[in-house]
């Protein structure tokens, strides 16, 4: 068994690795969905590993790279091994063997989510030095589900299609800091599957949303403070509703200490589907 980058293997093949590795999980994604995927989140080849067993991979862990808060930092997109080859400790050996370049490449910190139900895998990565940074709930309905009347708002608002890369101080609306996967920087990664509303009112934008209609993703929702409660959010999600291709939408990773998002969701009968812990290695 070999532990190397996955600099020179091709998609199909790891394709056929993430696909065997979580064919026990509730969803699956195709190869199209997981191309998306890797390139939101950053995914690097050259600075990704797996252990392979003659051409085939056993165990990988698939790494994004960028900056995060302003620090050039690892995320793992994705870390599995096929179910015949657990219990041997190949994710901490491929993760072990990663350091060495990761750090060769400047990097100083180790990014990741993990399902917090997930109790083998957290502590695999306790052991090997990962703290909490903070705890992300995540919420997943089904479309029939929601409860979004729409009743006449205070100030008459507009809900209007935007380049959100033109609108960076909407981050002075935000309660918490993106995850990852939801910050400016994955979102212009992918750019062409994103559609962004801003919510105005005398022209002025006071609430906004980035939304991915292939996948049902809501990456960003917020008002302004001095906008909230008056029935803007809700208008931006009845607008979303309609360009949503799927029949469920998601919303992940909004910090727990975030309480206007749950109570917004908990009024339109959504509930928490589930937490993770952000969680952080310095290299």
């Amino acid at each position: 068994m070999e532990i190397k980058s996955l600099g020179n293997t091709d998609f199909e093949t790891v394709f056929k690795a993430f696909s065997r590795a979580f064919a026990d999980y509730e969803i699956q994604i195709n190869a199209e969905e997981l191309k998306t995927m890797l390139k939101r989140r950053g995914f690097d080849p050259d600075l990704s590993f797996a252990a392979f067993e003659e051409e085939n991979i056993v165990a990988f862990t698939l790494n994004g790279i960028g900056n995060f808060n302003g620090v050039k930092i690892a995320y793992d997109t994705g870390t599995g091994t096929l179910k015949e080859y657990r219990g041997r400790g190949l994710a901490t050996k491929v993760f072990e063997h990663s350091i060495p370049y990761l750090k060769e490449a400047n990097i100083s910190h180790y990014l990741l989510e993990v399902l917090q139900q997930n109790t083998k895998a957290f502590s695999v990565y306790r052991n090997i030095g990962f703290e909490i940074t903070r705890e992300l709930n995540y919420f997943v309905w089904k479309n029939e589900d929601i409860k979004n009347e729409i009743k006449n708002i205070e100030i008459p608002c507009s809900i209007e299609k935007i380049d959100i890369e033109k609108h960076f101080s909407v981050s002075d609306f935000w309660d918490f800091y993106p995850s990852w996967q939801n910050s400016f920087e994955s979102i212009q990664r992918t750019s062409e599957d994103f559609i962004s509303l801003g919510a105005f009112i005398d022209q002025k934008l006071v609430g906004y949303c980035v939304f991915e209609p292939n996948s049902g993703d809501i990456t960003q929702i917020a008002v302004d403070t001095l906008f909230r409660r008056k029935g803007i959010a809700s208008l931006l999600l009845h607008e979303m509703s309609k360009l949503n291709r799927i029949a469920k939408t998601k919303l992940l990773n909004t910090d727990i200490s975030c309480n206007s998002i749950v109570g917004f969701l908990k009024a339109k009968n959504i509930e928490v589907s589930g937490r993770q812990f952000e969680m952080m290695k310095k290299l």
